[in-house]
């Protein structure tokens, strides 16, 4: 028998937190002392070079006549620039994604044939366990769709008689059925959150495997499963640009640090979905969305750029919106000049907006954009140039498609799974150790003292 009440045990466990906070803080100072590299970033900003990778090739900067020098953003997917590929199935009037997952997987672009055959094997692998949408999904609710992917997609496992058997074929296989079905977690977690915890009507709609995955994706969230060619167009494209960025960012990083321990695919995916939900990575473009929220509600001329630029400065100072001197959507850890794939998203975004009689919105976007890093420069010690990210376009794409802002981090999970299983395969393949970096230890030796005289 407890002798805490609920209320009791709370204030016990604040009590207990504060001397968690006292006995867990670092001197900043230490890590300059000992020359550690927190977050495994430089002090320029440069990340620590932990590995080599041929999946993807990020680029923000050159060494130029002996300098580092910030130069238009690149990315590359198995040597391929992303603009051409972007132009490739656009100017073919195809989908992308599909394309963009057999090049990372296997490092060359498919032909025609080879293309419609793996388009057919991923149709195939949409279907789900008999009972594992009711049994799995729908019996366990949850308020955040990202925590209900990890927690099926661990379940997964069950199902699979070789879940542990870490050869190539079978991880790719598992790998496939992944990507494939990984949609249809997500959709259906979803409405299992906005049917039992929203209270809202629940209708479960079966994928078709002849169609696309962004084409899956819209019809299966909609009610009358009706959805407009250029959405699923916007859709497909934004999933090819968040399909793979280096391994260097933190879901993928995730992917190499549990895959070197020898863990099976299930569980490198779930960790990875773990890390990608968290704001500071997957769930930024949801910041974007809340922010722009906020500064339409208090700015009344979304016209007048000195009205623009001052609430851009409160946000800087930490005296609007949540206070914490950002103004999300501007920034990377790489690109200083320009993220291609904000570039390319841009356009189809700022199209789609024009179609949707959204000008004044496009407007506010495009001025907060073209004023921010001004605002960002007047303000703060930076070391490098400040651009659009890739964040600060998809949210507001998403929103015009009518995409559920609980689905939009699952959305770039989806398109990101991609990548994860071609770097898994990458380090299942080329490496042999655990990946394991160090960590100093700062804390002085202190005596034990035997418990009657504490």
């Amino acid at each position: 028998m407890t002798d805490f009440t609920q209320a009791s045990a709370a204030r016990e466990i604040n009590r207990l937190a504060k001397i968690c906070e006292e006995n867990n803080f670092i001197e900043p100072k230490l890590y300059e002392e000992y020359h550690v590299k927190r977050g495994l970033r430089e002090t320029n900003g440069k990340g620590v070079l932990t590995g080599l990778t041929e999946i993807s090739t990020v680029n923000g900067s050159r060494m130029i006549d002996g300098k580092l020098t910030p130069i238009e953003g690149e990315l590359r997917y198995r040597g391929i620039d992303i603009n051409d590929l972007v132009k490739g199935f656009n100017d073919s009037h195809r989908f992308g994604y599909e394309e963009t997952v057999y090049l990372l997987l296997f490092g060359k672009l498919p032909n025609q044939a080879e293309l419609e055959k793996f388009t057919k094997l991923l149709g195939y692998n949409r279907k789900l366990p008999a009972d594992f949408v009711e049994d799995v999904i729908l019996k366990s609710p949850n308020k955040d769709v990202m925590n209900a992917m990890s927690q099926a997609v661990l379940a997964l496992n069950a199902y699979d008689k070789k879940s542990d058997e870490l050869d190539i074929p079978n991880v790719l296989r598992q790998s496939v059925g992944l990507i494939a079905s990984l949609p249809m977690i997500a959709v259906y977690a979803y409405l299992s959150y906005r049917h039992y915890l929203q209270r809202r009507g629940l209708y479960i709609h079966n994928p078709k495997p002849e169609l696309s995955t962004a084409e899956n994706i819209l019809r299966m969230i909609r009610q009358d499963k009706r959805y407009d060619e250029n959405e699923a167009r916007l859709l497909d494209l934004a999933m090819v640009l968040h399909a793979e960025h280096g391994g260097g960012n933190n879901s993928t990083f995730t992917t190499h640090v549990v895959t070197s321990s020898g863990t099976d695919t299930y569980s490198s995916v779930a960790a990875s979905l773990c890390s990608l939900k968290g704001p500071k990575h997957g769930g930024a473009n949801i910041k974007v969305i809340k922010m722009f929220d906020d500064m339409k509600a208090n700015v009344k001329d979304w016209y007048d750029d000195d009205e623009i630029e001052n609430y851009l400065g409160k946000l800087v100072d930490k005296k609007a919106f949540d206070k914490m001197g950002l103004i999300y959507g501007m920034g990377h850890a790489v690109y200083s000049l320009s993220d291609p794939r904000a570039v390319i998203l841009r356009k189809y975004t700022l199209s789609l907006a024009e179609s949707k009689g959204r000008e004044n919105e496009a407007h506010l976007y495009k001025t907060v954009e073209r004023l921010a890093p001004k605002v960002i420069a007047d303000r703060r010690k930076i070391y490098k140039g400040v651009c659009t990210n890739i964040d600060f376009y998809s949210g507001f794409a998403y929103d015009m498609m009518g995409i559920p802002e609980e689905f939009i981090t699952p959305l770039f999970a989806i398109a990101r799974i991609a990548g994860w299983s071609a770097h898994r395969i990458e380090e299942l393949t080329c490496a042999d150790k655990i990946i394991r970096p160090a960590y100093m230890s700062v804390a002085d030796a202190v005596p034990y003292v035997p418990i009657n005289e504490r």
